[in-house]
């Protein structure tokens, strides 16, 4: 029998890849770029970038993979020419987390982790932690794209 706490992740997962997707879908460069709330706030392109790669390094950690290298920073100067690039990315990490979360076995959620910060420091948090903050995090921006997109193109 597979873990209830993993198969409710992976249901979780797939609802905001599904969120996002539509928020991509079908917008131009223009509009998968824009910050309507301003330059300090973040694109589609911005936060579907981000979202994805956040939430395979934080459920990577969940399970108790080595996290991948990131470039936070990088995340958030991301720019898209169209939905092409950002749906393939979409397609490819949402199917390296579901497949992370499909292969994790049996997880003590209680077990502390620690990883890697981007200045050279190491943080923990407990894999339940990772998981939940993981799927929150993932939904949260999701959910801003799909605001964005209304935003921008005054359609849901």
């Amino acid at each position: 029998m597979s873990d209830p706490i993993i198969a409710a992740a992976r249901r979780a997962a797939a609802e905001s890849f599904g969120v996002l997707e539509a928020a991509v879908d079908g917008l131009d460069a223009r509009a998968l770029n824009a910050r309507p709330a301003g330059e300090d706030t973040n694109s589609i392109a911005v936060l579907t970038t981000h979202a994805l790669k956040s939430t395979r390094m934080l459920l990577g950690i969940a399970v108790g993979q080595p996290p991948l290298p990131r470039d936070r920073p990088a995340e958030f100067a991301a720019t898209a020419t169209g939905p092409e690039a950002l749906l393939e990315l979409l397609g490819t990490l949402g199917a390296d987390i579901l497949a992370t979360l499909d292969d994790a076995g049996t997880v003590d959620w209680s077990a502390v982790r620690s990883f890697p910060r981007a200045d050279g420091t190491r943080a923990e948090m407990t894999a339940a932690w990772a998981l939940i903050h993981g799927i929150d995090h993932l939904r949260g921006h999701a959910d801003e794209a799909a605001l964005t997109r209304h935003v921008v193109t005054g359609s849901r």
